[in-house]
């Protein structure tokens, strides 16, 4: 399993702002940027879906910025990648037992996470000649769920518990 740049940044971010050590400044985009060396404009899209998503707010003005809208203790690891997570493929064919479909179209197992299903009544170019009958699927959907289950056991706050040290290393 490996989590997209997206993602990885996002948690960053949230790092970021959860040990800045004057919580009543607001931090910006550039400075977020500037202390991990990554992209200003990616991180743009990103910092807007987390307001979006209620994890960061937005001061307008002279003085604006951001800060998090949420204590680091509300902040679950598993519930924020399965929100910015783009799919959960971990092969071409993979898909859930079960057959939900997410608000968006995509289907969803019991966790919820989105998953790409590929028709496999068809000769799909992208298709296993096998995938009807495999059961590797399954073996990957539990491994799946294991990973997002472990993540759900953790908050923001849980890896920030080192606040000194990370700040040391971002503000210096």
């Amino acid at each position: 399993m490996r989590l997209t740049n997206y993602s990885d940044y996002a948690l960053r971010s949230l790092i970021y702002l959860a040990v800045r050590p004057e919580p009543p400044l607001l931090a910006n985009i550039s400075d977020i940027a500037d202390s991990y060396g990554i992209s200003k404009s990616h991180l743009t899209k990103i910092i807007h879906q987390l307001g979006q998503l209620g994890y960061i707010e937005s001061v307008r003005g002279k003085n604006g910025g951001i800060r998090l809208a949420r204590a680091p203790k509300d902040i679950n690891l598993g519930v924020l990648i399965k929100q910015i997570e783009p799919d959960f493929d971990l092969v071409e064919c993979f898909a859930t037992p079960a057959n939900d479909k997410s608000s968006d179209g995509r289907q969803t197992g019991s966790t919820g996470l989105p998953i790409t299903l590929i028709d496999e009544t068809t000769n799909n170019a992208r298709g296993c000649v096998i995938s009807p009958a495999c059961q590797l699927k399954s073996v990957f959907f539990e491994a799946l769920t294991a990973f997002i289950n472990v993540l759900e056991r953790y908050t923001l706050a849980d890896i920030i518990n080192n606040q000194d040290e990370l700040a040391s290393l971002l503000f210096r």
